[in-house]
């Protein structure tokens, strides 16, 4: 049959299976506007506030269906508006398709009226970049970009297509998408499952490190089945959580910077490290070279350039992790290590997280969320000290319930997340949790989610400062708070509710559940929450910047200095 390009794009799009679009119009991407208009009952689209609200809620959507998401937007800074989402899913290896377009082929290279090389920009964040400049190529491009973009190591791709192409006419034959086979990125033998099970059956004090790769891969089962079969404690990274479940004896708590001093100390004494799809980031390992110093580490990921890439390994497995788990399994030895997990279980009773419980904190909101929602919401954040304190007391007990900026670090991702993961999982209970330095950099988004009549809830940790910068200002700036303290006379609360929101502040612990309650029973709009915290508290425990996790420390070690 003969299509323009834009009813390419939707035919396209319909084959993968796509059902939600995030973006933005403007003018050179209107022809597949008008074509979304004509299939709006087959493809919900999304107007957010900004593009990149467009492309954090198309990562929310993703991490928490599993699915790729799909983001779009016009030329010039409507694409790049989308950098920072794009940026955001490329660190955390989650699978989108970003669409954007450009001017016309016969304007390109001239300084056009909204003109930008978005494929270039995007070049170094992103899986692979296309421009699209004749209607012939669009289908396979966009074939091509949801194949890599799900396949492997997942990530995003940008597909750019000139103006002329979303117009002109030609050919198009529906395909059955191509779906990759786990298999095809398994690079492994049977001595090398049969080496990394001799190091594990050998171990007499072994330790777990699951990071975000077994969330990606769905292997949450067969690392369960495992920490059973070995008996072995395990911690997790901040894109990892709900792999272990949080309740299973075996687990110990997060791990690196502001992670469980019972995992650090763990990871330190333990003499074989089995990492599962983490990369050894900075922020997990501290001084990489006193990092699990008294084990053989065993690495285990999709991307064999993750391989000894930040951390000397001992032996290594290149594979999807639930196919590699699958065969490895049945070569380990049933153990029980009682004095290991005796001695890891004593760190948990000697260093439990804590918190003051004098005044309303952000640990007791998130403990009281956590508990009020039976730990089955799901959760995003944006980043800094509430980042930190809901990994460490939300209960996460399955996979793809958290959803954060784990490797860029972006303020301003949570709410557009949340939106995408409410309309993904409608049935859920979806909250954001942000410092209030982070809400006013996207709290625009609140009008999309008013608009969808989306029963989100936004709780903003209030604190009039940034805190995370503060508290490094704090405890290694000799308290010179240069641009952190937040002088504002802004209410929060006024503002979501002239955007259509509901909206309650908690000033006490006593209240605290009251409020939670109200919010959760909302069913027609988001809510806004503004808790007030102390400016000062802390995020406990803390690895000084080039220090050694095993010398975490908390708020009574600074008392005993």
């Amino acid at each position: 049959m003969i299509l323009s390009g834009s009813e390419i794009v939707i035919e396209v799009l319909k084959e993968e299976g796509v059902d939600t679009v995030f973006g933005y119009p403007g003018g050179t991407i209107l022809n597949i506007y008008d074509e979304l208009y004509k299939h709006k009952d087959e493809i919900h689209h999304v107007l957010t506030s900004h593009e990149q609200g467009a492309s954090h809620a198309a990562d929310g959507y993703a991490r928490s269906t599993g699915k790729v998401g799909v983001c779009m937007a016009t030329s010039g800074p409507g694409a790049t508006n989308l950098v920072t989402g794009i940026a955001t899913a490329y660190m955390d290896s989650i699978p989108m398709v970003a669409i954007t377009a450009n001017v016309g082929i016969s304007l390109l290279g001239k300084d056009t009226f909204q003109e930008v090389d978005i494929v270039g920009i995007t070049m170094p964040i992103t899986k692979h970049g296309f421009i699209v400049k004749d209607v012939a190529n669009i289908a396979d491009t966009l074939r091509r970009a949801f194949k890599i973009a799900r396949s492997g190591r997942p990530g995003p791709v940008l597909v750019d297509i000139t103006k002329n192409a979303t117009a002109e006419k030609c050919e198009f034959t529906p395909k059955t998408p191509v779906i990759p086979e786990r298999k095809e990125f398994d690079h492994y033998t049977k001595e090398d499952l049969q080496k990394v099970a001799d190091m594990i059956n050998a171990s007499k004090r072994p330790f777990l490190y699951v990071g975000g790769g077994a969330v990606i891969s769905g292997a949450q089962d067969e690392v369960r089945a495992l920490i059973r079969k070995i008996d072995s404690p395990a911690c997790d990274s901040l894109l990892g959580k709900g792999v272990v479940d949080a309740t299973d004896p075996h687990y110990t708590g997060m791990i690196g910077m502001h992670g469980t001093k019972a995992s650090n100390k763990g990871v330190s004494g333990c003499d074989m490290l089995l990492t599962l799809g983490a990369r050894f980031s900075d922020r997990v390992t501290g001084n990489v070279k006193t990092f699990a110093s008294e084990a053989d580490i065993i690495h285990i990921d999709i991307d064999d350039a993750e391989i000894n890439k930040n951390v000397a390994t001992d032996a290594h497995i290149v594979g999807d992790m639930k196919d590699v788990l699958t065969d490895l399994i049945p070569l380990l030895e049933e153990k029980k290590h009682e004095e290991w997990m005796k001695t890891v279980t004593g760190y948990k009773k000697d260093f439990p997280l804590s918190y003051p419980e004098d005044r309303l904190t952000c640990q007791y909101v998130v403990e009281r969320l956590d508990a009020l929602t039976e730990s089955k919401a799901i959760v995003s954040t944006d980043v800094g000290q509430h980042q930190m304190w809901t990994a460490q007391y939300y209960r996460f007990r399955k996979p793809r319930q958290f959803l954060t900026s784990g490797g860029l670090g972006t303020m301003g991702y949570g709410l557009g997340a949340i939106i995408g993961a409410k309309i993904g999982n409608p049935d859920d209970i979806c909250v954001n949790i942000a410092g209030d330095g982070c809400f006013r950099m996207n709290l625009n988004e609140l009008m999309t989610a008013a608009r969808n009549h989306l029963p989100i809830i936004e709780v903003v940790i209030d604190n009039r400062v940034l805190g995370m910068v503060r508290q490094w200002q704090t405890l290694f700036y000799d308290k010179r708070y240069s641009n952190t303290v937040l002088e504002d006379e802004t209410d929060y609360c006024k503002v979501a509710e002239a955007m259509g929101c509901a909206a309650f502040r908690i000033e006490s612990r006593e209240e605290t559940d009251e409020i939670l309650k109200k919010a959760l029973a909302v069913k027609d709009r988001p809510v806004l929450i503004d808790a007030v915290i102390h400016e000062d508290d802390k995020v406990f425990p803390m690895v000084s910047p080039g220090g050694a996790i095993a010398d975490a420390f908390d708020e009574n070690d600074l008392k005993g200095q």
